[in-house]
């Protein structure tokens, strides 16, 4: 089992993976003035992972903007994430957890020790790192990101 997800008003750890291509990328530096949408999944390639990341692929002008911008995070190894990628085609960073497997996940509170993957964690970040929104899911149940977006139009609607 997991242990206790990352709520609103904590403050996420920072992290420094490498993405599809091999980039190190940390969130420090993703956040850079903006907000920050970590979705950790499960699996690279599996029916439900494929179509919320083809949710946010499809509609990413909603979720990423001058105001936030999406990171998926799993803990398949790169080449795993870049193959996928090559196939879907997603305009974001897939960030690799696979070595050490699954530490960030982890310190998010998301990892699933007895399968060694990451749940459907969800968490918005705001500029200086603190979780304004999250929400976890079980392996097999599908995410509903309408919390985020009501989220972040109070943000963009109060700032």
């Amino acid at each position: 089992m997991a242990g206790t997800p990352l709520g609103v008003g904590d403050t996420a750890p920072d992290f420094t993976l490498s993405d599809q291509y091999g980039t190190r990328i940390s969130l420090r530096e993703l956040r850079a003035g903006r907000g920050v949408l970590v979705v950790f999944f499960p699996f690279a390639f599996s029916g439900i992972c494929t179509g919320e990341l083809s949710e946010i692929r499809d509609d990413l002008g909603s979720f990423q903007n001058e105001h936030v911008v999406v990171v998926g995070v799993s803990c398949d190894p790169v080449f795993s994430l870049r193959a996928w990628d090559d196939k879907e085609g997603y305009f974001f960073p897939l960030l690799s957890d696979f070595w050490p497997h699954g530490e960030v996940a982890r310190q998010y509170g998301v990892f699933e020790e007895s399968g060694g993957f990451a749940r459907r964690g969800t968490f918005f970040l705001d500029p200086a790192g603190v979780v304004r929104w999250s929400l976890v899911n079980e392996a097999g149940q599908r995410r509903d990101f309408a919390g985020f977006h009501e989220t972040l139009r109070g943000i963009i609607g109060a700032g």
